[in-house]
């Protein structure tokens, strides 16, 4: 129970990464390749203020202003630059590796004696649950400390989601979205597009940066090369997410994008239990990613073919 625990944990973190890579390839329709440095840089800025003492929340937030800053730099190469949108982020994801080992000094930083939002759990569990240690869930003892966790992180991940459907049912957030949608149209009207763009990726990737500062809390380091393989792993649980909703409403797929995450963080879990070897976890996870972008195609061919043959 405690890995599952875990899995769905970790899970719910990564569901904010999720939701930063639909803002940029989904709203947008932009290669964004910065999300893999700006996961290490949320980590990185996170990890360095909480071992100097720093309350949690506010390492958070500065891992949020952090990765926006990244972001808006990816956003301003491209269109103050004219630069193809797939190098900008391959040129600010490059340039944050050498930022993010200034930033922490070193390679790894433990945080076990530092005071993170996992700490918390404690507190909830002596409001909530009493003090106990374990309770029982469907017939398995559950450790209170995991599960505490998890609600705090449910009710970040949850308290996020609800604020970005509001924001992007704004006068601002829906001129983004027509943005993505339309930018010659959206130039007609008047509004910057450019501007809109480098916006949205800020958002994106201080969301993604976000992540890798939850994840670092609740790991207990942060490292360097956490973020390597992270935008595949975004991906695939938008991909996932689109496939169970099934619908493009904008509450709905960022819903998605949660469940997607969740899903993916599950099946990885599975497969190291059932024996899969850890150096083969990338690999299982192309495969996954292949798998879903492939089945929904699938499944509308079979369909077709069994109305034709009716």
């Amino acid at each position: 129970m405690s890995l599952l625990l875990g899995a769905l944990t970790i899970g719910i973190i990564l569901a904010l990464l999720a939701i930063g890579v639909f803002i940029s390839f989904r709203i947008y329709d932009f290669p964004d390749m910065t999300a893999e440095g700006s996961i290490t840089l949320g980590a990185a800025v996170a990890s360095v203020l909480l071992v100097s003492g720093v309350n949690p929340v506010i390492a958070t937030l500065a891992a949020l202003l952090a990765g926006s800053v990244a972001g808006a730099t990816t956003g301003i190469i491209h269109t103050q630059f004219n630069v193809n949108g797939l190098l900008s982020g391959i040129l600010t994801m490059t340039a944050l590796y050498s930022v993010n080992l200034h930033i922490m000094g070193r390679s790894n930083i433990p945080l076990m004696n530092s005071f993170t939002f996992t700490d918390w759990a404690d507190d909830l569990n002596s409001s909530l649950f009493g003090g106990v240690k374990t309770f029982m869930f469907i017939g398995h003892e559950v450790p209170v400390h995991d599960f505490s966790i998890l609600l705090i992180t449910f009710s970040i991940v949850v308290t996020v989601s609800l604020l970005l459907f509001i924001f992007f049912n704004t006068n601002i957030g829906t001129a983004m979205r027509a943005t993505g949608d339309n930018a010659q149209m959206v130039r007609a009207l008047g509004i910057n597009d450019g501007t809109m763009k480098i916006f949205g990726l800020a958002i994106s990737n201080g969301l993604v940066a976000v992540s890798g500062a939850l994840l670092c809390q609740y790991q207990g380091f942060a490292d360097v090369q956490m973020g390597i393989g992270m935008l595949v792993w975004g991906l695939a649980s938008v991909i996932i997410g689109e496939s169970l909703i099934g619908t493009k409403r904008l509450g709905h797929l960022l819903a998605g994008a949660i469940f997607g995450a969740v899903l993916f963080r599950l099946l990885v879990a599975v497969a190291l239990r059932l024996g899969l070897d850890p150096n083969d976890l990338k690999l299982i996870t192309a495969c996954f990613v292949f798998a879903a972008l492939i089945l929904p195609t699938l499944i509308k061919k079979l369909k077709s073919r069994s109305i034709v043959t009716q």
